[in-house]
């Protein structure tokens, strides 16, 4: 059997290392995966949907850019705050996430706050397609932003527990990963709205 000591040879050539990586950020890779996919589905149909005849793009309210000026800040201040564990800065680093959390919870806010003026004005969702996927986008960027918010809160309660630095640095890792993924998904979803 040549293929037999072939393999052997080439057993004998590993190391015997396996790549390490925690079950954390696989599972945090492995759940952007899923959304992304899902979330380019929705770009997709939104994309075809735009060019049939009674599609009537709405006005994009104002306050849209000062939620997404919110979200870039949020981001911003959990990558300072993932330098700053890095650094064992515990105290900086709690109040750069306590920064991040005012910002993302003032984004849900003004998404709320958008929501109202829209149908005060009469944008209801069923009255247009263009409408039913400005609500549907909004809404799944916040939903998933609010599940953001409680890995954030559990962070919020490591810290306060006294959790060690090294546990610490993973975690805030994880959030900050998360954080970016959702600014780039809002910046690709207010694009949508704006050139549509």
């Amino acid at each position: 059997m040549p293929w037999k000591a072939e393999q052997i040879r080439a057993d004998n050539l590993h190391d015997g290392v396996a790549y390490a990586l925690p079950v954390s950020k696989l599972g945090l890779r492995i759940l952007i995966t899923c959304m992304s996919v899902f979330l380019l589905l929705f770009v997709i149909a939104y994309s075809d949907r735009m060019v049939v005849s009674d599609w009537r793009p709405l006005q994009d309210p104002w306050i849209l850019w000062l939620n997404s000026a919110l979200l870039i800040f949020s981001s911003l201040a959990m990558q300072k705050s993932l330098v700053s564990v890095r650094q064992d800065q515990r105290e900086s680093m709690k109040n750069y996430l306590y920064l991040a959390g005012g910002f993302s919870f003032g984004f849900v806010l003004g998404q709320v706050w958008v929501w109202n003026i829209l149908i005060e004005s009469g944008y209801f969702a069923a009255a247009n397609p263009a409408n039913a996927f400005f609500y549907l986008l909004t809404g799944l960027h916040g939903a998933h932003l609010l599940g953001g918010l409680v890995a954030w809160g559990r962070l919020i309660v490591k810290e306060g527990n006294g959790v060690e630095t090294v546990k610490m640095v993973e975690s805030v890792e994880l959030c900050t990963i998360y954080w970016h993924f959702l600014l780039v998904v809002w910046v690709v979803f207010f694009g949508l709205l704006l050139f549509s």
